[in-house]
C-alpha cells in the first residue's frame, strides 16, 4: 500500500468548531432546501385537496339538487299520467237490457239494466270508463263489470240506463269514444263488494 500524506488539520479547538459550524452550515442549507421543498409540497397538496373537496362538494350538491328535481319531475309526472288516460278507444257501442235483468255478471255481480255499468273484452273488473256518443259529445262514465260485446267490431256494451243518458239511436249503437284512468285495486275491490 502507497504512502499517502497526511495533510496538517487544524486540531485546535478552535479548528473543530469552525469545521462543525461549516458543516453545521451546509447541513443546515440542505435542511433548510429540504424542509422548504416540503413546506411548498405541503401547500400544495393542501391546496389541491381543498380544491379537491370544495369540487367534490360542490358536484354532491348539484347532484343531490338534480335528484331531488328528477324526484319532483317524476311525482310531476306520476301525477299527470294518473290524470291522463290509460286506454282509448274508438269504435262502436252498444247496449243490453231486459234479457240480462238479473243474471250474473262476470265479474259474479247481478245485472241492473238501470246502473251506470258496461261490457267491455278486456278492461279489468270495477275500471271507470268516460264513454262519449261522437255522434253528439254526450258522456257517461261507467263500471266495468262485464265481458262483451260479442258483436263484430263493437267495443263496449253498455246497460240500458248508460246508453239512455248517451241518447243514444234507436237502433241500439253509437260511435263512441272510451277513455279509461288508472284505479287503485282497493277501491276496485270496494266498489264491486258494495254492488
Amino acid at each position: 500500500m502507497p504512502y499517502q500524506p497526511v495533510q496538517p488539520t487544524d486540531v485546535s479547538p478552535d479548528g473543530d468548531k469552525r469545521r462543525l459550524i461549516s458543516g453545521l452550515q451546509r447541513l443546515s442549507c440542505k435542511v433548510r432546501i429540504a424542509l422548504s421543498s416540503l413546506m411548498t409540497l405541503r401547500k400544495w397538496l393542501l391546496g389541491a385537496s381543498r380544491i379537491t373537496l370544495i369540487g367534490a362538494l360542490a358536484i354532491a350538491g348539484c347532484s343531490s339538487e338534480h335528484s331531488d328535481g328528477k324526484d319532483k319531475l317524476s311525482q310531476q309526472e306520476k301525477g299527470r299520467s294518473a290524470a291522463k288516460s290509460v286506454h282509448k278507444e274508438v269504435g262502436e257501442a252498444s247496449w243490453y237490457g231486459p234479457g240480462f235483468q238479473g243474471q250474473e255478471t262476470a265479474s259474479g255481480e247481478t245485472f241492473d239494466q238501470k246502473e251506470m255499468t258496461a261490457a267491455h273484452p278486456s278492461l279489468p273488473m270495477g275500471t271507470k270508463a268516460t264513454v262519449t256518443n261522437l255522434e253528439n259529445d254526450k258522456k257517461v262514465v261507467v263500471r266495468i263489470n262485464d265481458r262483451g260485446p260479442y258483436a263484430e267490431e263493437r267495443v263496449i256494451d253498455l246497460s240500458r240506463a248508460a246508453a239512455k243518458k248517451l241518447g243514444m239511436k234507436e237502433d241500439g249503437t253509437s260511435q263512441v269514444k272510451i277513455e279509461t284512468k288508472s284505479i287503485k285495486k282497493k277501491g276496485s275491490a270496494n266498489q264491486s263488494s258494495k254492488k
